[in-house]
């Protein structure tokens, strides 16, 4: 029989009930609400209905619960596409360990959210928990193995994930929504599961008593599973860009880079001026290099040019950076993630959830809450937070704005004198409501949770897939369509979409129209007849030209003045054969030489320090070297003095290089080298010679 999903429920705070709560593999899943899985609206996984499944499909009726019982894992099908380990895993290989699986899908606000609860327990549990996440994709797009990828590389995970692109793990376990959560004991038997948020409160409790138990019997394998990461070897300028910003009579813009949580300002013509956040993952306010963000997504400008405001969708916090003082404070959230019913409060100490996106209007901030499913409103003169538009349950009903609307995931905000619109990312839909009194909340585009594609047209036929940016034009509303790697148009006469430029594949190409290539885009920005639009796939901003269609590349310099972050993690190790030569006067010949179709980084100096480990065998006459170049390669000569005996020269530095006709992907390498030197009487060498090869394209695209 095939195994039904069990869920967990914590009754008087102690007891642990199994019941059943999902379809087996040939039934259809229900379109189910968070609170439908037992648990309050905000609390809730992403409502869902069978990926892949259309709006056709009649829901199933609920199964009779099944008793408790010992209830073997079902193996993981083959033929399926696993991530950080270098082979398959089966429960039979991981008997003795306490396995949780996290059903994901990669756009799911929710299932984001429950990512740090899982990297707390396997901190908590390092040697007897492994985490094995089951990407379930919702959308076409997200069934495709590069895109999971991109994924596990945008929220770090560390753990195995296994691609479940025609939902047979999803149906093998009967799961009905994203994210679901499942614990499997040492022996292979499923302990439960439960749909939705607060995994850590919930589980823990549960992974303890699990782990107690079996440990007294000595049944806990505490040897760790071999992960084979895909080691960071390399760090792009910017990584994962989800916004971006153009102050033209500043001559400024501004970049939320999100992956390196900072904010980078450079100047029209891409010439980097300075970045706000250390660079390390964190909540903390102060100067440009002592504020930390976490994965900021959305911005804005103040009308007086004098203050940027951040969506710190991580810290679910809004955050304004004085670009005068260029002091960052916190202006609403608490940093925590919110659960309640909210109506309003005061804005320092009311929590939000996963603000997406900003937009500043008649003296008010308006919140795209993602996590909630709502739009809030900070008001500047009161500091008060309150709801805008949503009653928080997720889904695509238009009405009145606080008592019938609701929304799904809100994204991208803009607005005109009169409208606020946004995009639903997860109804693929574009949606607006007055400012003014008590409108009501209007669909222009999009129809359901599990309506989605790619298709122009009027708007009763034309498809988009997961946009999450917008901006107003005259007119339009130029959109990133995200999923289908394009940029949009809906005009606002009649609303029509139409396709301004992408071939609809992931890729990187500067063309015009159909022809230009991008990889999940996403804020936008509208200045000087220009589009400038966040690349984030691709790492890089892309300039548009709104009536042309052509697309460029913004090549930045002075990429030094950003003070990059590098991670401890992302340097690349090498040592190098033992060279024997000869004592006496002597030369050090290193050389690095970039991989083929890149060259040598000009915009930044590159820098390498040398040690000896003896200067009675190696004496060096220099150990600091600096260049900036756009050859494939630079080759140091430096005197040496050699004597008897062996030593180990070491240098350690940062190279700096760019992709050959793409400019703008300036990549960041971290390297340490170690040459061991024999010195021997007997050798005919003369020069020690060290040559060190930059990272290949793959190797490069696998850390970025």
């Amino acid at each position: 029989m095939t195994p039904r999903l069990a869920v967990i429920a914590l009754i008087a705070g102690a007891a642990f009930i199994v019941a059943a709560c999902g379809g087996g593999p040939d039934e259809q899943p229900e379109e189910s609400q968070p609170e439908a899985q037992g648990s309050a609206v905000n609390t809730g996984g992403e409502a869902t209905r069978e990926p892949g499944a259309t709006a056709t499909e009649e829901p199933a009726s609920q199964p009779t619960p099944e008793p408790e019982v010992e209830n073997p894992a079902p193996e993981f099908p083959s033929g399926l596409t696993w991530f950080n380990v270098s082979e398959p895993l089966s429960f039979a290989k991981l008997r003795g360990k306490m396995v949780l699986l996290d059903f994901w899908t990669q756009g799911c606000i929710n299932c984001q959210h429950i990512l740090p609860d899982l990297d707390r327990l396997e901190h908590e549990f390092p040697d007897s928990l492994v985490v094995i996440g089951v990407h379930t994709g919702k959308y076409s797009e997200e069934h495709e193995d590069a895109a999971v990828a991109e994924a596990i590389g945008r929220y770090g995970l560390k753990h195995p994930v296994v691609n479940d692109p025609e939902a047979a793990i999803w149906r093998q376990w009967g799961v009905r929504a994203w994210p679901t959560v499942v614990l499997i004991d040492p022996r292979g038997s499923v302990v439960g599961g439960a749909a939705g948020e607060r995994v850590y409160e919930r589980f823990q409790p549960v992974i303890k008593e699990v782990h107690d138990h079996f440990a007294e019997q000595g049944l806990i394998d505490t040897t760790p599973i071999p992960l084979d990461l895909d080691a960071q070897v390399a760090s792009t300028f910017f990584s994962f860009p989800s916004e971006v910003l153009v102050d033209e009579d500043g001559n400024r813009i501004f970049v939320a880079d999100a992956g390196h949580h900072r904010i980078v300002v450079t100047d029209l013509a891409g010439r980097v001026v300075t970045a706000y956040g250390s660079g390390d993952a964190g909540f903390a306010d102060g100067g440009p290099g002592e504020a930390r963000f976490r994965d900021p997504q959305g911005l804005e400008l103040s009308p007086d040019g004098n203050t940027l405001w951040v969506a710190d969708t991580r810290n679910h916090a809004v955050r304004a950076i004085d670009l005068t003082t260029h002091e960052v404070t916190t202006i609403a959230g608490t940093g925590a993630r919110t659960y309640a019913q909210f109506s309003s409060g005061d804005a320092a100490t009311t929590a939000l959830a996963s603000p997406w996106d900003i937009h500043y209007h008649n003296r008010s901030l308006y919140i795209a809450n993602a996590g909630t499913h709502q739009i809030w409103e900070l008001n500047l003169g009161t500091d008060v937070l309150s709801v805008f538009a949503g009653t928080g349950r997720e889904d695509i009903n238009d009405g009145h704005r606080l008592a019938t609307a609701t929304l799904a995931q809100p994204s991208g905000l803009t607005g005109d004198a009169t409208h606020l619109y946004w995009v639903d990312a997860e109804t693929s839909s574009v949606r607006r409501a007055p400012f003014a009194g008590t409108g009501d909340v209007e669909t222009l585009i999009g129809t359901h949770l599990f309506r989605w594609g790619d298709a122009d047209g009027p708007a009763g036929t034309a498809l988009i897939q997961h946009a999450q940016g917008l901006v107003l034009g005259d007119g339009v509303v130029y959109l990133a369509d995200t999923y289908n790697h394009k940029v949009r148009t809906l005009s606002l006469a009649d609303f029509s979409v139409t396709t301004v430029a992408g071939s609809g594949e992931r890729g990187w190409e500067d063309a015009t129209g159909a022809e230009a290539a991008f990889e999940e885009p996403n804020g936008l920005a509208l200045a000087g007849g220009k589009l400038y639009l966040a690349d984030t796939g691709n790492h890089v901003v892309r300039v548009i030209d709104a009536f042309t269609g052509g697309v460029t590349t913004l090549a930045l310099t002075n990429l030094s003045a950003a003070n990059p972050k590098l991670p401890e993690d992302g340097i690349l190790r090498v040592r190098l054969p033992t060279q024997v030569v000869a004592p006496g006067v002597s030369t050090l010949r290193i050389t690095f030489r970039s991989p083929e179709d890149f060259h040598l980084n000009n915009s930044a100096p590159s820098r390498f320090e040398l040690a000896s480990s003896s200067d009675e065998v190696v004496l060096l006459s220099e150990t600091l070297l600096t260049w900036t170049s756009e050859e494939p390669y630079v080759t140091f000569p430096i005197p040496i003095e050699l004597r008897a005996g062996e030593a180990e020269i070491t240098g350690e530095g940062v190279v700096y290089f760019c992709r050959t006709g793409k400019e703008a992907l300036c990549l960041i390498q971290r390297v340490e080298l170690v040459a061991p030197v024999r010195v021997s009487e007997t050798a005919t060498a003369g020069e020690v010679v060290v040559v060190y090869e930059l990272p290949t394209v793959e190797a490069t695209y696998k850390g970025s």
